[in-house]
Formats: C-alpha cells, structure tokens, sequence
C-alpha cells in the first residue's frame, strides 16, 4: 500500500517530465513566453490536490460540481488557494454553486450562461475568469461542447459585458483522431484556435489566453500557440473509476 511520501515522489518526478515536456515544445517553437500548466484532478482524492500543491502547482481543474466542491472543502488551506478551474460542461442550475469553489470557469460555450454565472459571481463577491470553449470539429459530434466559430464574438461580448465576469480568452479540444496520428487532427485545429484568438485580441485585447493540449498532444497545442495546457494522465496516472 503507497503511502503519501510515496505518491509525492511519484506525483514529483511525473510533474517533472510534463514541465520538461513543455520546457521543451515551448523552447522548439521559438517560443520566449512561459507555458502555465493546469494539473487536471477530477476523480482523484483531494490528498493528491494536497501534494500537488506541495509541489507547486498553480492550477486545477475539475468537470464536476458536485466532486470538486467535496474535494475543495476537504483540501488543506495550501490547496484550497490554488486557482481551480471548471471544465465540463456547465448547467445554468449548477452556477450557484459552481461559484462556491471555481475561481474561473474555462467551458463557457453559450450566452445562456453568461447571465446566471455573472449574477451568481456578483452575489458571491467574486470575479471570475471565463474561458470560452470553441469547438474546433469539423463536423460538430453529438455531446461535445463548445461554441461555434461563427458564434464567438457575440458570446465573447456577452462575457465581457456582464458584471462578475472577467473575459480571459479561449479553450479548445482537439478531435477525436481515430486512426490517424495525433499531430494530422490536432495541429490543424489548433491552428484554428490560434487564429480565433488573434481574431478575438482585436476588440478583446485582454483575452490572451489559449488554452489548448492535453497528456498525448501538448507538445503540438504550444507548437500552436498555445498558453496554458490542460494533463491529467501524464502526471496523476490512470483514473480512478467513477463513482
């Protein structure tokens, strides 16, 4: 049985190789800027959050309300002080409590949110960081979330308009590859999301913010543009079931 000395020393020499990884797309690219790693956790006790706070990191997400506000309730003051994200998908029934524990929300991907999370961050006294998320298919699948390019001014207007939010920038994820290498789906869509966000910059100048690149495909979402990237697996392992 692993104990928690055990766990940081795993947790340690994984976040290593995933901020060498960055390191060293960032460094391939040209690329003078730093690269802000976001540990995803959902699934995982808060006693990994615990020790990944320990280890520096800034930044978790969760896709879970009901989970992430057990989990942050039930971190120690060192991690509960981390910037935790959400990134599934949010339901206007959820906002209220979504404030509770997220300090910004990096899935919004439609106006009928904007207005309830907005009034929900005023009534908390906070100001959260939205992100929104495009979806970058082709051919849009049945359940994946996301804006549509052609609807992403308006909704970006709408976030920066609304009292308790902060416009940050965008989030996408790459296309299911199939058969095909990782590199074939993923560079072309984030090639789009990179020229969105320039398009974004021109009447939002401070939404700089690309979050793009998960375990398998970092390395070509910084090659892209990338400024923040989102891994779980490569750092935390394999996920627990879901309960």
């Amino acid at each position: 049985m692993s104990t928690d000395v055990d766990r940081l020393g795993e947790l340690a020499a994984k976040l290593d190789s995933v901020r060498r990884r960055i390191d060293r797309a960032r460094e391939a690219a040209g690329r003078p800027d730093e690269v802000r790693l976001v540990v995803v956790t959902k699934t995982f006790p808060a006693s990994d959050v615990d020790l990944l706070a320990r280890l520096g990191v800034t930044d978790v997400a969760e896709n879970r309300d009901q989970e992430a506000r057990l989990k942050h309730e039930a971190c120690e003051p060192q991690a509960q002080a981390l910037t935790w994200r959400m990134i599934g998908q949010l339901q206007r029934n959820k906002v209220n409590h979504v404030v509770r524990w997220a300090d910004a929300v990096d899935s919004v991907d439609r106006q009928a949110l904007v207005t309830p999370l907005g009034r929900a961050a005023v009534g908390a006294g906070r100001v959260l960081g939205v992100l929104l998320q495009v979806n970058l298919d082709r051919q849009p699948e049945p359940g994946r979330g996301g804006v549509t390019p052609a609807d992403l001014d308006a909704l970006a207007d709408a976030v920066a308009a609304a009292p308790g939010l902060r416009l940050d920038g965008v989030m996408g994820v790459a296309p299911h590859p199939g058969a095909a290498p990782v590199r074939d789906t993923a560079g072309p869509a984030f090639s789009r999301l990179r020229d969105l966000s320039e398009r974004l910059r021109q009447t939002h100048p401070g939404a700089t913010v690309i979050s793009a690149g998960m375990s398998d495909d970092l390395e070509v979402a910084i090659e892209n543009g990338a400024t923040q990237v989102r891994v779980g697996g490569a750092i935390l392992g394999a996920r627990p079931p879901v309960q």
